[in-house]
């Protein structure tokens, strides 16, 4: 054997010992030998083939006893995390090699920990039930757990791993925590800030000081991961009130003396506020003139510098550019930064960009949608050519859902330079809804009603709903299902089954409605929508008062209501739920006599406008509305005419307005009805904890005007009015909404009601 060999041997014998992997005695000369293996005996195997150990080995039967591969061989087994113990020895013409197997785990335990659940801790930790124990791998998960619990702000936690032996070499794994008091942030300081106090910059990062009532948030508990984020907060507020030159120098974390909260203090250097100086644009595209786009740049000369506004008209001239017929485009701004003057001159340089392609979309983070939810409603599929324009749109199509609670969609690089990847990565929310109404009228006395609503029933997109009103004058009870697209189309396609009763002594007679409506929808533009629905209804009038007047009695006996209707939406807002920013824009129409006894035409339009102010924090609704039903070769049926009140007229208790049979005091509805509302949100000055908002609104509006003979019927067309406050709370058990309407116009026939709020739960 070479010195080189025998050299080898010895310092596999040496670290053999060390290891306590093979006896101490003859070692070299029971293991180096120039003789070839005839035979590998595995020994010591429990739940491991003995042929799975021996094709780890890089020796095999024909190979001599060669030190250098045998050292190979036994690291090969090590590596594979199955065993405690490795051990080799040569029997003449054998290599016996002997195995201690790690461990199964039995079950996975957490024991001390209160305040994280064993759900939460056991989807952080690797080892599961049925896998193979290593000190290694248990350290590592105890690292991990220790890691949690410093997120949530508990500094002076530990996990300690434990084992329990049980038999056929299975253990129990338990980590034993110690959870310490929860680690708060006691107070935020700010050093070099001058043109912002302290107050102002703690409403700007994510991390907040400990109070009494923030039992419900966690920015309290220190964490580095949230400090990180903040300095980026403080970078795009400085930025965006025009500091081009700010930086965070440092931010530094103390704990105090009896180590139960943390002292933050960020240290920062503001530097100079600038101006926009001069705004130009130049392109080298062909046949592209810049004037096209001047009207979209949204940066002005003189004004502060934002660096929101600088990538917001970014994104504006991709699009714009895009629409006008330019697929490839590069908008890249140059500043020109004049430190004298303090002035920041901006050149915005629209160029071609390279020939890119959509390679494919990537979709994270929809735990419960499906991804054909989601990529349904992308303007791009793989192989189109990329457009910023239609990547913008898909983005807000996503958002309109209403599923998600978070919605990035941004593009990488692909596996060549003309291929890019799109990810999209969501956060689900939910999309639930259990709504629970209430209010008191004049003369029903206690209203209620409680909902049941699944937008995305099964992850799938589709919207179930079902609801029931009780009241002093009767019940609804109603069921609808829509499915959006249809077929795999785009295409929405739903029905409705219902049932209506008002029999209340009050009332001079009783009447039950049942029915159902089929419905379908599809898009004739990016924003205007056409809905089409089939709806057949029977109903009953009975029981009718003797003392009734003549219009109430015309209305007894069975109706058959065949109708078909439409809808036109143009719908113009950021989202539609809790809207900032612009309008929408509808049109009904419903004509019935397709068949049945009823005979009308009803056109009925409402607008509302969105806008917001003071960073929106402040929102402005404004509502509108105006409606007509008309007979045709008869009169208007009471129960299809227009009634208002409630939630649309506030002040005002449901169907409180309109005419009325001055015998009866039933409400008769109107043939003609206007109505509006002005409503104004605003914070309250509450901790961000405390998501409530004050809300002042005013309300107007009437329905009027009947057939028939109007003899004893109180019938005004004169503008009601209601005005009031309200508020809003985002509760953690689901939206609040509070009411206190005053009627300041009214007739003396109307039924008014002062206090009314709705309650729901989301889940």
């Amino acid at each position: 054997m070479s010195f080189s060999n025998w050299l080898a041997a010895f310092a596999l014998v040496v670290g053999m010992q060390v290891t306590g992997l093979i006896p101490s005695a003859s070692l070299a000369q029971n293991l180096a030998s120039n003789q070839p293996i005839q035979q590998i005996v595995v020994e010591g195997t429990q739940r491991i083939e003995p042929e799975s150990v021996r094709s780890y080995l890089t020796v095999k039967p024909g190979d001599v006893f060669d030190p250098i591969e045998l050292n190979q061989s036994l690291k090969a087994i090590f590596s594979t995390g199955l065993f405690a113990d490795v051990s080799f020895r040569r029997e003449g013409a054998t290599l016996v090699v002997n195995v201690v197997e790690n461990p199964i785990i039995n079950r996975v335990a957490f024991e001390g920990n209160r305040s994280l659940n064993d759900e939460v801790l056991g989807a952080e930790a690797t080892l599961r039930s049925r896998s193979v124990y290593t000190r290694t791998k248990a350290q590592a998960d105890a690292q991990r757990l220790l890691q949690l619990y410093r997120r949530s702000g508990r500094f002076a936690a530990s996990v300690e791993p434990k084992i329990i032996q049980l038999p056929q070499n299975r253990v129990d794994l338990v980590f034993e925590i110690s959870e310490g008091e929860k680690t708060f942030v006691n107070a935020i300081n700010f050093i070099g800030n001058r043109a912002f106090d302290d107050d102002d910059l703690r409403d700007v990062v994510s991390t907040s000081e400990t109070a009494f009532y923030k039992f419900l948030s966690s920015s309290d508990s220190y964490d580095p991961d949230r400090l990180t984020f903040d300095r980026e907060l403080l970078r795009r507020f400085y930025l965006k009130n025009g500091y081009a030159d700010f930086d965070v120098l440092s931010v530094v974390a103390e704990l105090t003396p009896d180590r139960k909260a943390f002292l933050v203090t960020f240290t920062l250097e503001e530097g100079n506020r600038y101006r926009f100086g001069s705004i130009e644009v130049e392109s080298s595209l062909k046949d592209f003139n810049v004037a096209d786009v001047q009207d979209d740049i949204l940066t002005v000369d003189g004004e502060y510098y934002n660096a929101n506004l600088v990538d917001d008209t970014v994104s504006v001239l991709t699009d714009r550019v895009g629409e006008l017929g330019y697929a490839f485009v590069n908008v890249n701004p140059q500043p020109d930064v004049d430190k004298e003057n303090r002035l920041i001159s901006l050149l915005y340089s629209i160029d071609e960009g390279p020939r890119v392609f959509v390679e494919r979309i990537d979709i994270e983070g929809n735990v419960r949608t499906l991804d054909r939810v989601i990529r349904r409603e992308f303007e791009l599929v793989e192989g189109d050519a990329f457009n910023a324009a239609k990547l913008r749109r898909s983005r807000e199509r996503i958002q309109r859902l209403g599923f998600f609670r978070t919605v990035n969609v941004d593009n990488v690089a692909g596996s060549t330079p003309d291929k890019t990847i799109v990810k999209v990565e969501v956060e689900d929310q939910s999309t639930g809804e259990l709504s629970l109404g209430a209010g008191f009228s004049s003369s029903d006395g206690p209203l209620g009603s409680i909902g049941l609503r699944e937008r995305n029933f099964l992850g799938r997109g589709q919207d179930v709903r079902i609801r029931l009103s009780l009241a002093g004058s009767g019940s609804q009870a109603d069921f609808g299902f829509t499915e959006p697209y249809f077929m795999g189309k785009d295409i929405s396609a739903g029905f409705d089954v219902f049932r209506i009763e008002r029999d209340n002594d009050e009332l001079s007679f009783d009447e039950v409605s049942t029915g159902g409506a089929l419905r379908t929808g599809f898009n004739l533009s990016d924003d205007l929508r056409q809905l089409v629905n089939y709806r057949l209804e029977f109903t009953e009038v009975s029981n009718i008062d003797s003392d009734a007047s003549l219009l109430v009695r015309e209305q007894e006996g069975d109706t058959v209501k065949s109708a078909v209707g439409t809808s036109l939406i143009y719908d113009k807002r950021d989202t539609a739920f809790n809207t900032k920013e612009g309008y929408v824009v509808r049109l009904d129409t419903e004509l019935a006599g397709l068949g049945g006894d009823v005979s009308h035409l009803r056109t009925t339009l409402s607008s509302t406008y969105f806008t917001s102010f003071f960073d929106d924090e402040y929102t402005l609704s404004v509502r509108g509305e105006v409606g007509n039903i008309i007979g045709l070769a008869e009169d208007t049926r009471i129960s299809e005419r227009y009634f208002l009140g409630g939630n649309r007229l506030r002040g005002f208790e449901n169907s409180g307005v309109g005419p009325r049979d001055s015998v009866s005091d039933d409400p008769l509805g109107g043939k003609q009805l206007y109505n509006g509302s002005v409503e104004l949100s605003f914070p309250l000055g509450l901790p961000e904890e405390f998501p409530v908002k004050g809300r002042l609104f005013a309300d107007f509006g009437a329905t009027f005007n009947i057939d028939g003979n109007e003899t004893g019927v109180e019938d005004e067309s004169t503008p009601r009015l209601s005005i009031g406050p309200g508020i809003s709370y985002d509760s953690p058990f689901g939206p609040l909404r509070a009411d206190v309407g005053i009627a300041i116009l009214k007739e003396d026939f109307d039924e008014t009601e002062v206090f009314s709020f709705n309650f729901g739960t989301n889940f």
